[in-house]
């Protein structure tokens, strides 16, 4: 396995509301980890699961938005001054909550991270542990987000691979 992979379910396993099912998405999830934690690679990974930022069935708050707009076009939803990277004014910016998961035999274990993440805070990650911290450039919102490092911890001991059963959801019996 290449040292960083991403992987997008099929459009009916990606739980976008409209076209896909929840469960759907729970048994690509599954199954994918599953296999991955079944092979000789678990012990050097770090699977991170993160969901589309436009809608979806997760969340019961009303979105906050993060910064402005330098735009008139959607200044009724931006209501503070747009930030901007690399010089270039950015758009409202990430706004609802999104679950992230990370499942690693160095996650910190029972942890919920209450740091503010988001997507890019992934290439972060990727650019902190294979680049030197090289950033990607151009405005890309890596160079503003946090790290997700929190969420591991290096010296504690490995935790041995929880394997579910993909139709449930629930701890699979040998």
């Amino acid at each position: 396995m290449p040292a960083v992979s991403f992987l997008k379910a099929a459009e009916y396993q990606d739980a976008h509301p409209g076209y896909s099912d929840p469960l759907d998405e729970q048994t690509f999830l599954v199954n994918t980890i599953n296999q991955i934690e079944k092979s000789k690679f678990w012990k050097n990974t770090a699977i991170v699961i993160s969901y589309d930022d436009s809608d979806g069935w997760y969340d019961h708050q009303k979105p906050v938005i993060v910064n402005g707009s330098n735009t008139s076009l959607d200044a009724s939803i931006c209501s503070s001054t747009p930030i901007r990277l690399a010089g270039i004014p950015v758009r409202c910016g990430f706004s609802q909550r999104l679950p992230m998961l990370v499942i690693s035999p160095w996650s910190r274990t029972n942890y919920v991270s209450h740091q503010l993440t988001n997507t890019a805070s992934i290439i972060k990650f990727a650019e902190n542990n294979w680049l030197g911290g090289k950033r990607i450039g151009g405005g890309s919102f890596d160079a503003i987000s946090n790290s997700l490092s929190g969420m591991l911890q290096f010296f504690a001991p490995r935790v041995d691979p929880v394997i579910l059963d993909p139709t449930t959801g629930a701890v699979a019996r040998n």
